[in-house]
C-alpha cells in the first residue's frame, strides 16, 4: 500500500492529532478560553495604528525633522472649510449660514479659533462665489467619532444654493464607514461553495468555525504586537481577508482528506490521524510558504509594512495552529456525524476511480495531445493581460478618488474649482539658515507651480519655510514629475521639498525601486522550500516563473480596472486612479505564496503517482482527478472573500481585494489547468531532474500527500 494510504502514525503530528481527538473538551476548552482573552486584550487595550509612511532618508523626511523641530507650532492637525455660495457669499442668506457653520465649528472642543472668511480677502476668490478656511484642532490625536459631528454640521447646512464640505485627512477618515457586510458576505460565499463540496451543513460549519475562532485570535494579537511593530489601519482588513481565505482553506484540505478516510473504512480517530498526516503535513508546508513570502516584504526597508507582514503572518500563524489542533478536536466531536444534514439524493463523494475517465483527466488528456499550442496560447493570453503593468502608476487615495457624495470630495471639488487642481496638493519647502527669496523666485518661475506663498522664518530664527502649489491634481502624473524636477533642476542641495503630496511620491519611489529586490528575495525562498519537498529544481522553476506569469497578469487587470477604468465604476471605482501604493508590493507575497499552496497540493500528488507508474504523463493525468475537486473548491472561496472586498468602503482594499482574486483565478484556471501540464508533458522525465543524483524508476515517497 502507498504511503498515502498508510501514512505514518507513530510522528510528532500523529501524536498531536491523537491528543487533540482524544482530549477534545480539552483542546476546544483551551482555544475558547485563550482566544476569548487574547480578544479582549488586543480589541481593548491594542496599539493604534499608525498611518504615516514618512521618514528614511528622503526629501520629505528631512523636510519633516525640520518642520518638526523649528516649527513645533504646525505639529497640530488642520481641517479646511470650502464653501460656495451660487449667488456669492455675501448674499445675506448664504452669508448668515456661512457665519452659523463657523461659529458652530468655533464652539466645538476640539478645534481652535477659527477664522471667518469675511475678514480675510485672501480666503476668498475674486467673484466672491468661493472661500475657504483654515480649522485647528486642539487634540494632537483626535478620534473619529471627534471629528465626525464636524463632518455632519458641515454637509447637513449645504442646501439652498450653499454647497459646504469639509476637507482633510481626519475628515476623510472620520467620514468613510465600517467595513460593513462585506466579511461576513464573504463566509456566506465560502459557506456555500463547501455545502456545495461537501453535501453537508455539519463537514461544512467545520472549516468556518475554525478559520472565525483562529482569525479573531490573530487579528487581536496582531493589535498586541503593534505596539512593537506598528502598522497602518488598512492591515486589520487585509489579515482578516487572508486568514478568511487561508484559514477556510486549510480546514477544507483536513476535513476532505478527513471524510475520504470514512469512507475507506477508518474508524474516527485514525481518520483524523490520517488527515492531519496527510493533509495537515501539506497545509503546515503551505502556511510556512506564505508566512515566508510574507517576510519578503521586509526587504522593503519600510518600518509600517515590517509591521503588516509581521500581523499577517500571525494570523496565518494561527490558521495554521487551528487547522491542527482545534479542527482535530472537532472532528472528535462529528465522527461519524461529519455526513450530517446531507442535501438530498447526493451522490457519495468518494475519491474517483481510477477507472471511470473524470472531466479533469479527459481535460488534462485533451492537453497532453496538444503540449506546444496549450502552452503558447495560454502564456500569450497571461503576457497580454499583464501587458498594461508595464503603465502602472502608484499614489495614495485622496479625497479626488472618493465617493462623490463624501464631504471631503465635495470640498475637494470646490477648492479645485476655486483655488486651483493643485491646491490639495500644496508642496512645502524647508531650509536651515538658508536664505530662500532666490529660491522662491525659482520655483516661481518653473514650469508648473501655479501660486508661491512668501517665506516665514521659525521663532529661533534657524530656518525658514515656504509653499507652492502645483497647477495640476495630487494624482496627476504631472505632479510627481514636477518635484521631481524640481529637486534635480531648481533647487539646492540643502532645501527640501515635504508635505503630504511629497511624502505620498517619495514612498511611491521607494517602493518601486524596492520592489524587484523583495520579488527576487521571495522567489528566492520559496524555490528553497519547493525544492525540499518535491525534490525535483525543474518543477520549483516552473513553479516560480508559472507563479510569476498568474502574479504579472493579475497586476495588467488591475491597472486596467482602476487606473485605465475598464468596468470600474461596475466594480465600486468611481473614478480612474492610480494603483494604492502599497498594493502591489502586499499582493506579491501573499499571491505567491498561496498559488505555491496550490502547487504543493497538485504536484506531491502528481509525484506520488510517477513514483508508482514511472510515467509523466499518467501520473499528471491522475494527480489532477485527484485534486481538482478540492483545488477548484479552495480557489473558488478565496475568490469569494477576495471579492466580497469590493463591498467595502475603502478604495485601496477594493483593489488588493481585486487583484487578489483575479490572481487566484487565473492561477486555478489558465495556470493550474492549462500551463501546468503543458508544461510538464513537454518536459517529460526532466520534470524530476535534481543535480547530484539519478533518476531511479521508484524512490521513495514525499512526506506530504494531496490527498486533501
Amino acid at each position: 500500500m502507498k504511503e498515502s494510504e498508510n501514512p505514518r502514525t507513530d510522528g510528532a503530528l500523529a501524536g498531536l492529532a491523537r491528543f487533540c481527538h482524544r482530549r477534545r473538551r480539552l483542546v476546544l476548552l483551551l482555544w475558547v478560553a485563550g482566544v476569548l482573552a487574547v480578544a479582549f486584550a488586543g480589541f481593548g487595550y491594542g496599539a493604534a495604528s499608525d498611518n504615516d509612511f514618512s521618514g528614511g532618508d528622503s526629501g520629505s523626511a528631512h523636510a519633516q525633522r525640520l518642520i518638526e523641530k523649528h516649527f513645533p507650532e504646525r505639529q497640530g492637525d488642520t481641517l479646511t472649510l470650502a464653501i460656495k455660495a451660487d449667488k456669492g457669499i455675501d448674499d445675506p442668506a448664504a452669508r448668515q449660514k456661512i457665519e452659523k457653520v463657523v461659529a458652530d465649528l468655533d464652539a466645538s472642543p476640539i478645534t481652535g479659533p477659527v477664522a471667518s472668511p469675511y475678514q480675510d480677502k485672501d480666503l476668498v476668490t475674486a467673484d466672491r462665489r468661493i472661500a475657504r478656511t483654515t480649522i485647528p484642532l486642539t487634540d494632537k490625536d483626535p478620534k473619529n467619532s471627534a471629528v465626525k459631528p464636524l463632518v455632519n454640521t458641515v454637509k447637513d447646512a449645504s442646501g439652498g444654493g450653499v454647497t459646504l464640505g469639509l476637507a482633510g485627512d481626519l475628515a476623510e477618515k472620520a467620514e468613510v464607514p465600517q467595513q460593513g457586510p462585506a466579511e461576513g458576505v464573504g463566509v456566506l460565499a465560502a459557506a456555500v461553495i463547501l455545502f456545495i463540496a461537501f453535501g453537508s451543513l455539519v463537514a461544512t460549519g467545520l472549516p468556518i468555525v475554525t478559520a472565525l475562532m483562529a482569525i479573531v485570535g490573530g487579528i487581536a494579537l496582531t493589535k498586541l504586537v503593534g505596539y512593537i511593530f506598528p502598522s497602518p489601519d488598512f492591515t486589520v482588513i487585509v489579515a482578516a481577508l487572508i486568514g478568511l481565505g487561508v484559514g477556510i482553506d486549510y480546514a477544507l484540505f483536513i476535513v476532505t482528506r478527513f471524510k475520504e478516510g470514512l469512507q475507506n473504512g477508518e474508524d474516527p480517530e485514525h481518520a483524523t490521524v490520517t488527515a492531519i498526516t496527510t493533509a495537515g503535513r501539506a497545509v503546515l508546508f503551505a502556511g510556512t510558504t506564505v508566512v515566508i513570502a510574507l517576510f519578503g516584504l521586509i526587504a522593503m526597508n519600510q518600518r509600517l509594512m515590517t509591521g503588516v507582514a509581521i500581523a499577517a503572518s500571525i494570523t496565518v500563524l494561527i490558521t495554521m495552529i487551528a487547522a491542527v489542533t482545534l479542527l482535530p478536536a472537532f472532528l472528535g466531536f462529528t465522527g461519524h456525524r461529519i455526513n450530517s444534514l446531507r442535501l438530498p439524493r447526493r451522490r457519495n463523494g468518494a475519491v474517483p476511480s481510477l477507472e471511470r475517465r473524470t472531466l479533469a483527466e479527459r481535460w488534462a488528456g485533451a492537453v497532453h495531445r496538444r503540449p506546444w499550442a496549450a502552452a503558447v496560447l495560454a502564456t500569450t493570453g497571461l503576457l497580454i493581460l499583464a501587458a498594461p503593468t508595464l503603465s502602472m502608476r502608484l499614489s495614495l487615495p485622496d479625497a479626488s478618488v472618493q465617493p462623490h457624495d463624501r464631504s471631503s470630495y465635495v470640498a475637494h471639488t470646490i477648492l479645485s474649482e476655486g483655488f486651483g487642481p493643485g491646491y490639495g496638493a500644496p508642496l512645502i519647502f524647508t531650509a536651515q539658515n538658508t536664505d530662500l527669496r532666490p529660491v522662491i523666485q525659482s520655483v516661481a518661475k518653473t514650469n508648473g507651480i501655479a501660486h508661491v506663498t512668501p517665506p516665514q522664518m521659525s521663532r529661533d530664527g534657524q530656518a525658514a519655510t515656504f509653499m507652492a502649489f502645483p497647477t495640476t491634481g495630487y494624482q496627476d502624473k504631472a505632479t510627481p514629475d514636477l518635484v521631481h524636477r524640481l529637486r534635480a533642476d531648481v533647487l539646492p542641495k540643502n532645501v527640501y521639498v515635504g508635505g503630504p503630496n511629497a511624502v505620498t511620491i517619495d514612498f511611491s519611489d521607494d517602493i518601486g525601486s524596492r520592489l524587484p529586490l523583495m520579488i527576487a528575495i521571495v522567489i528566492a525562498m520559496s524555490l528553497v522550500l519547493l525544492i525540499a519537498l518535491v525534490r525535483s529544481v525543474t518543477i520549483a522553476i516552473q513553479a516560480a516563473v508559472l507563479n510569476l506569469l498568474s502574479i504579472g497578469a493579475a497586476y495588467g487587470v488591475l491597472v486596467a480596472i482602476v487606473q485605465w477604468g475598464w468596468l470600474g465604476h461596475a466594480l465600486g471605482f468611481t473614478t480612474t486612479m492610480p494603483v494604492t501604493t502599497w498594493v502591489p508590493m502586499m499582493m506579491f507575497p501573499l499571491l505567491f505564496g498561496l498559488s505555491m499552496d496550490y502547487e504543493v497540493f497538485l504536484i506531491s500528488r502528481v509525484r506520488e503517482e510517477y513514483e508508482r507508474t514511472g510515467d509523466t504523463r499518467t501520473a499528471v493525468t491522475r494527480g489532477m482527478a485527484r485534486t481538482a475537486k478540492v483545488i477548484t473548491a479552495a480557489a473558488a472561496i478565496m475568490v469569494a472573500v477576495f471579492t466580497t472586498s469590493l463591498l467595502g468602503p475603502d478604495v485601496a482594499v477594493k483593489q488588493i481585494g481585486l487583484g487578489m482574486a483575479v490572481a487566484v483565478l487565473i492561477d486555478a484556471t489558465i495556470v493550474r489547468m492549462i500551463l501546468v501540464p503543458a508544461v510538464m508533458e513537454l518536459c517529460g522525465k526532466a520534470n524530476w531532474w535534481m543535480p547530484g543524483r539519478r533518476q531511479p524508476k521508484t524512490a521513495p515517497l514525499p512526506k506530504v500527500s494531496a490527498n486533501a
